[in-house]
């Protein structure tokens, strides 16, 4: 049993090799900022403009966003609800399921918890590393996502990139090993400020998926003064109760 146990961790760094194709792109960091007012607004606009349209973030509503995010109901309705959803409804969308799965392959998932399940760093750099494929449906392709099957959605911002495949050979095999990706058109937004609008967007995302976490902190942090000053309560009982005793 020793034997094979060693036999096996020794062949893991090749199977992961053959499973993963040697190449895995690194992720970049997410700046998240739950404090940041500004950015979970601007956030929530850019989802409600470009996601909201195919994914849905049903296990989240309209009046509890606005609220945290300190937006006033009456701007919220206004310029975050494009139908006719009343204000304390859940954030959904109207595509039919049936169609969603012919027109994407399969129905495209709801975000409201996808910052948790993905992390915030892969989500950041997956909607910054599209690049051109004319070889898919929608003409690209991702990084972090091989073969993903949903339409650069913030190209418009971005722009089109190139990307360049580094092989090497591994085990006697070429294999794809780094990619680098290069600006190919421009976008209505720079390298920076598409940077700061992915930023956002992950923010909010990052937000929605535990909109409680801010007030759990808070409660963390007054369990914790609370705790101290028991502390010294109880210990200067304790010192009381043993004193002639030692």
């Amino acid at each position: 049993m020793k034997k094979l146990l060693i036999t096996l961790v020794a062949l893991l760094p090749g199977l992961a090799i053959a499973a993963g194709g040697g190449f895995s792109y690194p992720l970049e960091k997410a700046r998240i900022d739950l404090e940041d007012k500004a950015s979970l607004q601007r956030g929530a606009a850019l989802f409600m403009n470009y996601c909201l349209g195919c994914h849905q973030s049903q296990y989240q509503r309209y009046q509890r966003t606005a609220e945290d995010l300190g937006i006033p109901l009456d701007i919220a309705k206004d310029n975050l609800i494009f139908s006719d959803q009343k204000i304390g409804e859940k954030i959904t969308n109207a595509m039919p399921a049936k169609d969603a799965g012919k027109w994407f392959g399969k129905q495209p998932p709801d975000l409201t918890l996808v910052a948790r399940v993905r992390s915030p760093d892969w989500i950041y750099t997956y909607l910054k590393t599209f690049y051109v494929d004319e070889n898919k449906t929608f003409k690209v392709n991702n990084a972090v996502f091989k073969d993903v099957g949903m339409p650069h959605v913030l190209q418009g911002l971005q722009g089109t990139q190139e990307a360049e495949m580094v092989y090497d050979t591994v085990h006697g095999e070429k294999t794809l090993v780094g990619m680098k990706l290069t600006q190919k058109e421009p976008g209505t937004m720079s390298v920076e400020e598409y940077d700061q609008a992915v930023n956002d967007l992950v923010n909010y995302l990052e937000y929605v998926g535990e909109p409680s976490k801010l007030d759990s902190h808070k409660i963390g942090t007054w369990v914790l003064v609370f705790l101290a000053v028991f502390f010294v309560f109880a210990y200067l009982l304790k010192k009381e109760y043993w004193r002639d005793v030692h």
